[in-house]
């Protein structure tokens, strides 16, 4: 299993229009993805069994989780509990990071 992620390596899939991802580095307890989104791209609403942590790493997003929205930009974090209602608006272009606990698996399909 490599230990290191070089930026060279990174391959992006297109999760939706204006939304791309890349996962950075994973291990079965743990994953790290990265989520780049154009100006008024969506992360659409949705739940999974995973405990998520984002950083706003670039640009501005409005956050949803479990039915409060509020704006973050860069320098901020959220917390998602696992099977909570979570989604994001991108209001610049923008980048977050994500961690999951456990793993999510079907980030290393090529399907998904």
């Amino acid at each position: 299993m490599p230990y290191y992620s070089l930026p060279e390596n990174i391959v992006w899939t297109e999760v939706a229009p204006g939304n791309r991802r890349a996962v950075l580095s994973e291990r079965p307890e743990l994953m790290l993805v990265a989520f780049r989104f154009d100006k008024g791209a969506v992360g659409a609403l949705h739940a999974h069994p995973h405990t998520q942590v984002s950083y706003v790493a670039e640009g501005s997003f409005d956050v949803t989780v479990d039915g409060v929205t509020t704006r973050l930009g860069a320098g901020s974090s959220f917390i998602v509990a696992p099977d909570l209602v979570h989604g994001v608006v991108a209001l610049t272009d923008g980048l977050l990071i994500d961690t999951f606990t456990p793993r999510r698996d079907d980030f290393l399909t090529p399907s998904s």
